[in-house]
């Protein structure tokens, strides 16, 4: 999917807080030129294939008008208490063919029973609202913010719970996926993507599909390397996802309009994420009308203006191609898969050929930027180390090196002159298989 948004709004938009303490009250939600219609049409035209709505944050207000709470848009003066945003989003993901996903905070700071297995219940029981009531849902998010002080009915304390355990994770997710069976879950260790390990938008130079969960939780400390990298032999696929906000913050404050990230930040981030195998979640909060800012309606244009510029005119595309070996001297695996623009042929080796080379010949001398290439990444994730050189005079000179490629890693070429790019694989975990290149 490569670029997905996250949506922060709730009580927090009109209190100038990031977390809310729980006992803001639900008159203060009152958006008053909301239109959900306007965010979902801007993260489409900026390329945007999914969006995830933060349905309750840790504040405990609900977006959607909740049975097991009161606290929630029913009790407020937005819509005179009939509103759902989450229904709203909803359909207009449906409108705008972008998929639809959830955030529901686990950590509850207006609840009372938070702590206690009857907020487990009660937990649950929000889920089956959600997942029976709006859908289909392609992305469940949780994360590890879990205990500390709040309100937790007027208790006024703080509250610790085991993270490793309080939950049950295991039946709280299966739960959810009896009732969407393809559901991703997002959490630090997932188990359909996980956490990139820092909200700065940075993917792992070394950025492996793969890590071993059996000991990781969400909110355990001490992983994020691991987590950034991802393990070469980890047991489970469990993609990083890189979330980062368009602002400094993660809802909407307006002392921050002056510090929206430009087009050429945002691209630089595309570059650190999607261009490093990850999938790009970047949060877009509403402001106080309701609506996306203009400010970072106008980043965003930028930004797709940006990418659109940039990665134009593919200059490898049916380019000539020449390669050390192919995979049983057959056709079907030559080196013309490469440039050939179809996702779904690849050039491989022999079983056991773990290294080998690729030129690719652009007929005339050309300023290059941009390498792309792709994995066929159906049959995993392979190659270790990767090095790029560009033909000067007829002889090679290194330009550029990388270890892991995943569905896509994007180089920069930094203006090398040249006819000329060979891709050199020194190292895969086997047979490398690879079904694009795109040069720039």
């Amino acid at each position: 999917m490569e670029l997905n948004a996250f949506v922060h709004f709730t009580t927090n938009t009109f209190t100038g807080k990031e977390w809310g303490y729980g006992d803001e009250s639900p008159s203060i939600f009152n958006p008053t030129e909301y239109n959900a219609d306007q965010w979902v049409s801007t993260f489409k035209d900026a390329g945007f294939k999914g969006v995830i709505l933060t349905c309750k944050h840790h504040d405990g207000f609900c977006l959607w008008p909740s049975a097991y709470t009161e606290h929630s848009v029913k009790n407020s003066p937005w819509q005179n208490g009939k509103g759902d945003v989450v229904r709203d989003v909803m359909r207009a993901c449906k409108k705008y063919e972008l998929k639809f996903g959830i955030y529901l905070s686990p950590w509850d700071r207006n609840h009372p029973a938070y702590g206690t297995p009857e907020y487990i219940e009660y937990y649950r029981n929000q889920l089956k609202e959600l997942f029976t009531t709006y859908g289909p849902v392609f992305e469940m998010w949780f994360d590890g913010a879990n205990g500390g002080d709040g309100y937790y009915g007027g208790k006024r304390e703080s509250r610790s719970i085991q993270g490793s355990t309080y939950y049950d994770w295991p039946a709280t997710l299966e739960l959810v996926r009896s009732l969407e069976p393809e559901i991703l879950f997002f959490s630090d260790a997932g188990p359909g993507v996980r956490w990139v390990g820092n909200e700065r938008g940075i993917a792992g130079e070394t950025n492996w599909n793969t890590i071993t969960p059996d000991t990781l939780y969400a909110g355990k400390a001490g992983i994020e390397k691991l987590l950034n990298e991802g393990a070469e032999n980890g047991t489970h696929w469990i993609p990083a996802e890189v979330d980062v906000s368009i602002r400094k913050g993660w809802f909407y404050h307006a002392e921050e309009d002056t510090l929206v990230k430009t087009p050429q930040q945002l691209f630089n981030i595309y570059l650190t994420s999607v261009g490093r195998g990850s999938t790009l979640l970047l949060n877009i909060p509403p402001d106080r009308r309701g609506l996306v800012h203009e400010k970072d309606v106008a980043a965003l244009q930028g930004f797709r203006a940006l990418l659109d510029s940039t990665f134009k005119q593919n200059l490898a595309l049916n380019r000539p191609v020449s390669v050390s070996s192919c995979r049983g001297e057959d056709d079907r695996f030559d080196g013309s898969q490469l440039t050939d623009g179809n996702p779904a042929t690849y050039w491989a080796t022999d079983d056991g050929t773990t290294t080998g080379s690729i030129d690719v010949d652009l007929g005339s001398t050309q300023i290059l930027n941009y390498l792309v290439i792709q994995e066929y990444i159906q049959l995993g994730q392979r190659v270790k180390s990767i090095s790029i050189e560009a033909n000067e005079a007829g002889s090679w000179k290194p330009v550029t090196q990388a270890t892991t490629i995943g569905y896509k890693r994007i180089l920069r070429l930094n203006g090398v002159e040249t006819n000329k790019i060979r891709i050199n694989i020194l190292a895969a975990k086997a047979c490398p298989v690879i079904s694009n290149i795109e040069i720039y």
